[in-house]
């Protein structure tokens, strides 16, 4: 079984490139892999996911 997890990232406009890859490795980290990306009315959303039952 499977679980996701939705993040709304607040990139700001300096080092947005950083600031992405930051939050990629740190959920990483924690074993989440990522799913999509998706841009909506301007906001970005970073959806991972990662089994359950690990």
């Amino acid at each position: 079984m499977k679980e996701y997890k939705v993040v709304k990232p607040s990139l700001g406009w300096k080092d947005r490139s950083e600031k992405l890859e930051e939050i990629l490795n740190n959920h990483a980290k924690q074993g989440w892999e990522l799913h999509t990306v998706t841009k909506h009315e301007g906001f970005i959303q970073v959806i991972f996911e990662r089994n359950k039952n690990r």
